[in-house]
């Protein structure tokens, strides 16, 4: 069972609590239907997303056995069996897609759900190593998470919260190629020889260059679906500015410093990291809910 629960990488599933950003910003994630919306979206797109990481093991297996860290995973060191991996992938994808029946009027989350497993098994067996292309579909990923949560529950979003969520996943993908390319180099991702240093940082800094400004325009927006809505407190929503720009700059050093350290590492591991996040959490709830 420890085996299985490592394959299933539930610590990724911190990922999915990007389901819960749109109902959250919107004000209505305590609604009763919302929650239990959102509840159900963030389980099926775990599961889902586990029955993934799992078909990508099985893929990787080799390869992964020459990592100095992925050759710890379960499957790679031989404490899961490829039948069991299989067979536990097909479980979790046949619950996950099966949980959103739960949701009122699903169809747009189920095709949210299936334009997901169809461009992650496209990157597993496929275009894992076409450059760029690749970052896009990992991006993607992100992106799906984030507007599925306002999919299951039926609500509008802002154009600039999903450039924000666009260029934001592009930037922590971008992020852990140049943290990857520094730390172990591309002998375990092929794709990592086709990129240059100097190629990460212009794209991180790009991404990162739209990221705050379309966050900024989120923040200052009077719109129904902005954050300065007249049904929110609008001082803690605009100060939400300062530590998003601030994790950014941090995402920023971890991924160009010699340890190579991923935005995913960083939020995990790095405190000051984790404490943006909460002041951040914090201060859209007292805009939102208080």
């Amino acid at each position: 069972m420890r085996a299985l629960a490592s394959a299933m990488r539930i610590s990724q599933w911190v990922k999915n609590g990007l389901l819960v950003v749109a109902p959250g910003a919107a004000g209505l994630l305590f609604h009763h239907t919302v929650l239990i919306n959102t509840l159900v979206a963030f389980v099926a797109f775990s599961f889902v997303a586990s029955s993934m990481y799992i078909l990508n093991d099985l893929r990787d297996v080799e390869s992964d056995r020459q990592h100095p860290t992925k050759r710890h995973r379960a499957i790679a060191s031989g404490d899961l069996s490829t039948t069991a991996a299989l067979s536990a992938s097909a479980l979790l994808g046949v619950v996950g897609l099966t949980l959103p029946v739960l949701i009122h009027r699903p169809t747009g989350f189920y095709l949210i759900l299936i334009i997901y497993v169809v461009e992650t098994l496209s990157y597993i067996f496929w275009l894992k190593n076409a450059v760029i292309i690749e970052l896009g579909l990992v991006a993607s990923g992100f992106f799906l998470r984030s507007y599925g949560g306002a999919v299951a529950s039926h609500i509008p979003v802002s154009t600039w919260f999903l450039i924000v969520v666009t260029f934001g996943a592009l930037f922590l993908v971008v992020g852990k190629r140049s943290a990857e390319l520094r730390h172990v180099g591309s002998s375990n991702r092929p794709v990592l020889a086709e990129y240059t240093t100097e190629f990460l940082h212009s794209a991180l800094t790009l991404s990162a260059t739209v990221v705050v400004t379309a966050y900024c325009l989120w923040a200052i927006d009077t719109s129904s679906t902005g954050l300065s809505s007249i049904k929110h407190d609008v001082i803690p929503l605009r100060l939400t500015v300062v530590p998003v720009v601030l994790a950014i700059l941090f995402i920023i050093r971890g991924a160009e410093s010699p340890q190579g350290e991923s935005p995913e590492d960083l939020l995990l591991k790095n405190r000051t990291v984790q404490i943006l996040a909460l002041i951040w959490v914090g201060l859209m709830l007292g805009g939102t809910y208080v």
